[in-house]
């Protein structure tokens, strides 16, 4: 389903069957049977309600599905869909704890035919990825295959918080915009599905057929263990590997994540798993079975919470290849919180040697841009390597203030090696079919200001989805910097600090931020002094990815303003700073999006 399409409602009352209670004086359990007569179970939520156990179970099925509901006590916040397509006019038992007959959710319960979602909610983005409802983290599964960039994600289907783990789908042919497709993999007997990688076996080595899509994911039950599931359908559909799971648990609570490439030099498919503070790769002919190759991670990089979601690949550089290998971490991000560090070094197909460089180092410094992977079998042709992160902070992302749906994706950017004058660096970049998005331009006259200068209207209308690009000449100035502001006294401001080394970001008085206490802490990247400061901006309703000098540093930070932040302040203390006119524009991204 396309994001901006609307469809009507259909709603049924349930034809109950039968409705039973353990006890009624109390919230202990009830269950609810009924006859299936439409594609869709709709569920009330109340995002304040306890959550409670939903049990499902379905007549001729000794299989009973088990869902996390904060089931609506009083009124419905929003709804939840339980697709039952395939049940229709057979018998279906709802079983809920911690619930009551007189619950109003229980006795609101509907079936419809078609689900429609509304997505002009004040926070949904225009031209970043959020799913159609519900909760998102991590991406997943990234691969390309037939003109499609598949994005899998871990997704709650039933609510706008963690839990409840499966994977969401939706492609794009441009990484711009983005077809909702169904739940691609589903919890089962072995638990729910965490975080995992996909590839294309184009010389059909696992014998699921040549270029069918292989999943590799973490099934998280008793235990985490790797698990396969495959698709000959162009990732349409998923049938999981009799087998699972391909690596089981050897005894370690965190034993997730893997993340799977083929290996030309060692002629073999490589994974790379987060194991509690380190990454184990293992090898494998055919993606079932598996041999433990070598471990990395002691004594390097930070250490402050457990790893996760790593990902390994080469990049070249003055014509010498160096592979490159993020891990995620939380806590322990450079700013507090979930963040993606990341090692450079060589990698001989069996173990990983890490380059002598100031670790840890940052794939982004600002909060928001976490579980960061990129995509495979990207086509020789294309040669780029595009990453795709989770835009947000386990800190406070349960809390954050939007409503149908929780959380986004940042915008697709491209990797690539480069020296910031000290060393070398990871640096990313917009890939390049943001451009796509373009619609107006507006220019403004060249800048110089000892004190304030200030664009009162970057944009006529704007609602909230824009980019900015300018170029900053310091000058002598040590101190200066910009921020977004709207009439409400609002600002998300950009500091740096030559004499320090740093740019800072501050959100404290960006909007509402009183939903978590965490939410206002401040955050600081490393800064290179410059001739002139490439400024790269957008904006995207309740997000801002800052580029500065073509990738050197990147910083994404959620914000929640009360109004739209349409004026640009620049700012010096007592000396005087440049904004070139030869660079400087504001473009609207177009409406019709993401």
């Amino acid at each position: 389903m396309n994001l901006f399409q609307r469809l009507l409602i259909t709603i049924f009352i349930f034809s109950t069957i039968s409705c039973t209670s353990a006890k009624t004086d109390g919230y202990v359990e009830v269950s609810k049977e009924m006859k299936i007569k439409s594609s869709y179970l709709l569920i009330p939520v109340e995002e304040k309600a306890p959550e409670v156990i939903m049990y499902v179970k379905y007549e001729g099925s000794n299989e009973q599905g088990k869902y996390y509901i904060r089931l609506a006590r009083e009124k419905a916040d929003y709804w939840v869909k339980l697709d039952v397509s395939k049940q229709r006019d057979k018998n279906l038992t709802l079983t809920f704890d911690n619930t009551d007959k007189s619950v109003w959710g229980f006795n609101n319960l509907k079936e419809s035919d078609i689900f429609n979602v509304e997505y002009d909610e004040t926070y949904r983005p225009v031209f970043h990825f959020s799913p159609e409802y519900g909760w998102m983290n991590d991406p997943n599964g990234l691969v390309y295959l037939d003109g499609e960039y598949h994005l899998f994600y871990q997704y709650n289907p039933y609510g706008t918080k963690w839990g409840n783990m499966h994977w969401g789908h939706a492609v794009s042919t441009d990484l711009t915009s983005w077809t909702y497709l169904p739940v691609a993999i589903a919890p089962d007997t072995l638990g729910d599905i965490f975080s995992g990688s996909a590839v294309v076996d184009i010389n059909n080595t696992a014998g699921f057929g040549k270029n069918a899509i292989v999943a590799v994911y973490t099934a998280s039950g008793k235990k985490q263990q790797q698990c396969i599931a495959y698709s000959t359908d162009r990732g349409r559909t998923f049938t999981k590997y009799s087998g699972n799971p391909v690596i089981p648990n050897p005894g370690i609570a965190d034993f997730r994540d893997p993340k799977v490439s083929w290996n030309e030099v060692a002629k073999q498919w490589i994974m790379a798993l987060a194991t509690k503070q380190t990454v184990t790769f293992y090898g494998s002919a055919d993606l079932k079975n598996w041999t433990r190759l070598s471990e990395f991670g002691q004594g390097i990089g930070s250490h402050a919470g457990v790893w996760e979601c790593p990902d390994l690949f080469p990049l070249n550089i003055d014509g010498k290849t160096k592979w490159v290998l993020l891990v995620s971490i939380n806590p322990g991000g450079p700013n507090g919180g979930s963040a993606t560090q990341y090692f450079i070094g060589d990698f001989d197909g069996k173990t990983f040697l890490p380059d002598n460089l100031p670790y840890p180092l940052w794939v982004d410094y600002g909060r928001d841009n976490y579980a960061g992977v990129t995509w495979s079998n990207i086509p020789q042709a294309d040669g780029r390597r595009i990453f795709l992160g989770w835009m947000s902070n386990w800190d406070y992302a349960n809390d954050v203030p939007s409503k149908i749906f929780r959380s986004s994706n940042t915008i697709a950017r491209n990797l690539f090696l480069k020296n910031n004058g000290k060393h070398l660096v990871l640096a990313s970049y917009p890939v390049k079919e943001m451009e796509l998005l373009r619609d107006k331009t507006n220019n403004f006259s060249d800048i110089q200001t000892k004190n304030k200068a200030i664009i009162e209207e970057l944009v006529k209308n704007n609602a909230g989805s824009y980019e900015v690009t300018f170029e900053i000449e310091p000058m002598k100035s040590e101190n200066f910097g910009f921020s977004l502001r709207n009439s409400n006294n609002e600002m998300l401001s950009y500091h740096f600090d030559l004499h320090a080394g740093i740019v800072r970001l501050d959100r404290q008085k960006s909007g509402l931020t009183d939903f978590n206490d965490k939410f206002s802490v401040g955050m600081g990247a490393p800064l290179t002094t410059k001739n002139i400061y490439k400024i790269r901006l957008l904006v995207d309703k309740a997000s801002a990815e800052l580029f500065v000098n073509e990738g050197d540093i990147t910083m994404t930070s959620l914000f929640f303003p009360t109004e739209t932040m349409n004026g640009l302040e620049f700012f010096t203390e007592n000396t005087s700073i440049k904004i070139t006119t030869d660079r400087q524009k504001i473009d609207l991204a177009k409406r019709e999006a993401i």
